[in-house]
């Protein structure tokens, strides 16, 4: 078979044909009488072997290797097209949602577009002064989407506060911030979290309402720290919980008191404290941080409680409610 009718029959050019053989890939079995390449069926099936390869990637000396080396092993080399393809699919992922990006905010000359991509580079940057500057001028001229990654990605403390005021200036992202929320990821959770309550707006609020359900810990305290220093009553077990646990219970008893603003959220919450300190299953420090919370709650359901736990068998619940009494003026 001549060189034009393998490459008729195989789709490969005449000139790739030529190019395979000077490297060696394919070499004709034989010549006619007039000096003509002629393949033979067995050379044509090696041609498909090579295109084969070339399908799944490999480069023409891995595909030298792959044919003619008996050690090779083909499971490490397909191990090797794996990771090289996750690669370059990541990279053209990163690349086309920067062109995503870079088209949502509308540019409307070259100028614009080379500012929003620099703005993105330095987002990105290793240095956490180029991101925090970056973030501080990114509010107006950089895609919500962006701003979000970006606060969710941030370590830095410092850049991770200027990313979350950039969102709270853009006027969105809150929905964008759920699925920080559902993170696998307890940092990525935490820094979604801290995100939204920095944001105005209903849509961020209706979203920290919903997350003092939250199978996580600190994103319902977060949020009802949050939503408790606004006044919102639904915070309340939430922050109960929190002194109980003694996670960040001065700041939960605070919110605590600040929602204690009428009798009636007054008499719940000290109704509330109470029946924790009664509960069996809480343990001593719980019941003295309870007790001490109390001290921030008025009316006459705590000025009770305390006045019971002056005889409490626990000496230092007991003398914390006599000193909170006699702060009172009821002791």
């Amino acid at each position: 078979m001549l060189i034009g009718e393998v490459a008729r029959r195989s789709g490969v050019s005449a000139r790739m044909l030529r190019h395979y053989e000077s490297l060696g890939l394919v070499r004709p079995s034989g010549r006619t009488g007039s000096g003509y390449r002629e393949y033979s069926g067995e050379d044509v099936r090696r041609i498909f072997h090579i295109e084969s390869l070339r399908a799944m990637g490999l480069s023409l000396r891995e595909i030298g290797r792959a044919l003619d080396d008996p050690g090779f092993a083909p499971a490490d080399l397909v191990d090797d097209l794996i990771r090289r393809t996750r690669e370059r699919i990541a990279a053209e992922t990163e690349l086309l949602i920067r062109l995503d990006r870079v088209h949502a905010t509308d540019p409307a000359g070259w100028e614009d577009v080379l500012q929003v991509l620099a703005l993105l580079r330095a987002l990105g940057s290793t240095s956490a002064g180029t991101r925090q500057r970056a973030a501080l001028a990114s509010a107006d001229e950089v895609p919500v989407e962006a701003l979000v990654q970006a606060a969710l990605d941030e370590r830095d403390p410092y850049v991770a506060g200027a990313l979350r005021w950039a969102l709270s200036r853009s006027g969105g992202g809150a929905a964008l911030l759920t699925e920080g929320l559902s993170s696998p990821v307890a940092a990525v959770r935490e820094r979604a979290v801290r995100a939204l309550a920095e944001m105005p707006g209903r849509e961020a609020a209706t979203l920290l309402r919903e997350a003092l359900v939250s199978p996580d810990a600190v994103v319902r305290g977060r949020a009802a720290l949050t939503l408790g220093a606004r006044g919102e009553a639904a915070a309340i077990p939430v922050l109960v919980d929190m002194i109980v646990a003694g996670s960040n219970d001065t700041d939960a008893a605070d919110a605590l008191s600040v929602l204690a603003g009428d009798d009636a959220a007054a008499d719940r919450i000290a109704a509330l404290l109470v029946g924790r300190i009664g509960d069996g299953t809480t343990g001593q420090p719980a019941r003295g941080r309870l007790t001490q919370a109390l001290a921030g709650i008025p009316g006459a359901t705590a000025s009770r409680a305390l006045a019971d736990l002056v005889g409490d068998a626990d000496r230092a619940v007991a003398l914390t409610a006599a000193y909170l009494l006699r702060l009172r003026g009821d002791g």
